[in-house]
């Protein structure tokens, strides 16, 4: 009995071969093909490029190409297309991890590299699984909302994404054309070759080819169906049990939704936000006012039925915000409500990421982009970001800053 995993006789499942390799790789293809665009499509709903408080990834170069400003309709935009890619990623995991399997003798194979192609073809395997390996599991600890990362999540998440995408690109090209031919005969598996997939002393079967893509397949189903609710509304939010944000609502009331961030978590002390210490600073066109909550009652308001989406892929229903319109405080410093300029957004939390985010022109202009102050006809809660939040259609949560301090308006 061979010892070494470099001997094709060591691997004795009879499941390997390229048929059952063949039908999972098409599976990826698509579904990662998916998720890439999917994740380009986040990078630019943070409009990148409009500002550095938006843009986590320095020096990113050609990768950071960015083709249009992130559009603020329809208003659930941002909703579908993370959490397209954050559920479809959890539920490829089955699928990645059997092909993984079906595939491993050739990670031991002797000797290294036959020839030019084949020690290319080799590197793009080493990449694509360790780039897979990486975007995988740094995107569930990141919807997991365990930041155990050596840096910020979005650089890792993002170079890493472009040395897989690159790598499977590569290899799709390589053996797309190999795995269609497989799949055309479905029964006829061919005869061993060395450093091939079927081994040339097969243990007895103890389940088809068919019934093991039934059970990597039931799993990709049941993860889909203990993740996916928590983008939904209603009862199906309470499958989601795997996923943060799943289940039950927190709390009952009109401030009974999902949050990341307490105030608590993020230092923000009551008396900062109280009526009488709590100010807004609107700034732009060399003029600057302050606004307390009692002045910005005093102004026109306006509602507006919004989600909120979060990179994490959850979100929730459309909740009932009421408040002043930004384009009205860009013309309270002097802008024409129909040319408002792009916003910067600060907010009372001192630490961490997006304390301080950029809204294009655009999405300030929009009529129900709003700072809100009451939600489903109540005050804001502390945890909602009492005592003024920016809400913004199709935005990324993260955009949608508490805790609202100071915006200044202007081109950015």
């Amino acid at each position: 009995m061979p010892r070494s995993p470099s001997s094709p006789a060591f691997w004795r499942s009879p499941l390997r071969g390229p048929w059952f390799t063949s039908v999972l790789g098409v599976v990826l293809l698509v579904g990662i093909t998916v998720l890439f665009v999917t994740g380009l499509l986040s990078y630019a709903a943070y409009n990148p490029d409009l500002s550095p408080v938006n843009d986590k990834t320095p020096d990113k170069g050609l990768l950071g190409f960015y083709l249009f400003a992130w559009p603020t309709d329809p208003s659930w935009l941002y909703r579908l297309t993370q959490g397209t890619h954050v559920t479809l990623g959890i539920a490829l995991i089955p699928v990645l991890l059997a092909k993984l399997w079906s595939v491993v003798p050739k990670l031991f194979a002797l000797p290294p590299a036959r020839s030019l192609a084949h020690a290319l073809e080799r590197l793009s395997l080493l990449l694509l699984v360790g780039g897979g390996l990486f975007e995988f599991t740094t995107g569930v600890l990141n919807v997991q909302l365990d930041y155990v990362f050596p840096g910020s999540f979005y650089p890792l998440h993002f170079y890493g994404a472009w040395v897989f995408f690159a790598a499977f690109l590569a290899h799709a090209v390589l053996k797309t054309p190999a795995a269609l031919r497989n799949l055309r005969h479905l029964r006829n598996e061919p005869p061993y070759e060395e450093g091939e997939l079927v081994s040339p002393n097969p243990a007895e079967p103890t389940v088809s080819r068919r019934g093991a893509l039934g059970v990597v397949g039931g799993g990709s189903l049941l993860l889909f169906g203990t993740t996916v609710g928590r983008g939904f509304d209603g009862p199906l939010r309470e499958t989601a049990l795997l996923a943060p944000h799943g289940g039950p609502e927190p709390g009952s009331g009109p401030g009974a939704f999902q949050i990341n961030k307490t105030a608590a978590a993020v230092g923000i002390d009551a008396r900062e936000t109280s009526e009488e210490a709590w100010r807004l600073v609107v700034e732009g066109n060399g003029r600057t006012v302050r606004l307390g909550r009692a002045e910005l009652l005093q102004l026109p308001l306006h509602s507006a039925a919004l989600p909120i989406a979060c990179v994490e892929g959850w979100s929730t229903s459309d909740q009932w915000w009421r408040g002043v319109r930004l384009r009205d405080l860009a013309a309270l410093v002097g802008y024409e409500t129909d040319a408002a300029p792009d916003v910067l957004v600060e907010s009372l939390q001192r630490h961490g990421a997006f304390r301080r985010s950029a809204l294009r022109d655009n999405q300030v202009r929009d009529p129900r982009s709003l700072l809100a102050l009451f939600v489903n006809g109540a005050d804001l809660t502390p945890d909602h970001g009492y005592p003024a939040r920016v809400i913004v259609p199709a935005a990324p949560g993260v955009l949608n800053t508490k805790w609202v301090a100071r915006m200044t308006f202007g081109d950015l």
